[in-house]
């Protein structure tokens, strides 16, 4: 099949490239009767069929969504295009694993992002879709709108008490105990966790993780109180200034950690900047984990110690799981794990302060 481009999609509708561009990508500077124009004349003329052409079109809400022109298709919601896109060293290669699979079984993808207002479930036109993916936290009313019209739905890396559905996750718990193990085997006994219990079920599950390996070894977590379990703003960064004052409080009052657990690799970078900034060395005077293993993680200087999550194999299996549903609607529901491994750098080490 020749490949369908942008320009061609302009000539058939009159437009500029540059029009198109921004109708697909879900930016601003076109109006909507403008994207759904570029959408639905992408959608005839096999655009989204392509190869890697997910990529280009990311939905924006409000958007009638027809499915990929002689094409079953699913549908994935990223629920916050902030940080969940293309460019995400996490969400990304997620997105990856699901359009790879999708590609395989020659099915369409159709996804969308933070879908607001009462009307986007009345322009969701089921034919043509299979089922849903949803990657990450989503609105519990939207998850019900689309279980109403008889979608199945595969949850990753989040799950709602009220809708019936299938969810994929790492196994956070166990990798997280794995690797806190780790650093109480270096001789680390004044840990903390940085994180926030609100983000996501991954990270309440990674604190879980933390506070069991702590218990077992005998072990005092911090109380569930402790204003470091929220940091506010993970997705943009925003708690940088919390996270110095916090620890210029602690390293005054000699109860600087010898290790700070994070909940993401992105918040072990964060914080050995922080460190740095306040002129403590990493591992030196304070040890570092992160979790995910993005690729960022290796670069970082030192390299992070954290736990490496198959993020591809995630968006496949959710695939795999949706088509299973398909076969076997009255199958009892599942909750499948994805094994995580811990990936040994440079920025954990024995303490250097001895801590009983």
């Amino acid at each position: 099949m020749k490949k369908v481009t942008m320009q061609q999609i302009a000539d058939h509708l009159g437009v500029s490239k540059f029009v198109v561009s921004k109708a697909l990508s879900g930016k601003g500077g076109v109006s909507e009767q403008t994207r759904e124009r570029v959408i639905q004349a992408a959608s005839q003329l096999g655009y989204f069929n392509q190869k890697n052409g997910y990529m280009k079109n990311i939905i924006p809400s409000g958007t009638a969504l027809p499915a990929p022109a002689g094409k079953q298709s699913v549908l994935v919601l990223m629920p916050n295009i902030r940080f969940q896109n293309k460019e995400s060293l996490y969400w990304g290669r997620l997105l990856e694993g699901i359009s790879r699979e999708l590609e395989a079984l020659e099915l369409g993808i159709i996804i969308v992002s933070d879908p607001r207002g009462d009307n986007f479930m009345s322009v969701l036109n089921p034919d043509g879709i299979l089922g849903m993916i949803g990657v990450g936290q989503i609105a519990t009313p939207f998850l019900l709108e689309v279980h109403r019209i008889g979608l199945p739905i595969v949850l990753v890396d989040h799950e709602d008490p009220l809708i019936p559905s299938d969810t994929v996750f790492a196994n956070n718990v166990d990798g997280m105990a794995r690797l806190t193990n780790h650093l109480i085997g270096l001789g680390h006994r004044k840990l903390h966790f940085l994180g926030s219990l609100t983000f996501s079920r991954s990270f309440r599950d990674r604190w879980i993780g933390y506070r069991s390996a702590l218990e077992e070894n005998g072990l005092t977590p911090q109380s569930l109180g402790d204003p470091m379990l929220e940091l506010e703003g993970v997705d943009t960064g925003a708690y940088g200034n919390m996270l110095r004052e916090w620890l210029v409080r602690q390293q005054a009052a000699g109860e600087l950690p010898t290790a700070l657990v994070c909940a993401n690799d992105s918040i072990a970078m964060h914080a050995c900047s922080v460190l740095g900034e306040i002129g403590l060395h990493v591992p030196g005077d304070v040890a570092v984990s992160g979790f995910d293993n993005i690729d960022d993680a290796a670069r970082q200087t030192p390299a992070m110690t954290t736990i490496n999550v198959p993020k591809e194999s995630l968006g496949q299996r959710a695939v795999r799981k949706l088509l299973e549903r398909l076969a076997q609607p009255d199958a009892p529901r599942e909750k499948i794990m994805i094994s995580v491994e811990t990936v040994y750098r440079d920025s954990t080490a024995e303490p250097r302060r001895k801590v009983e």
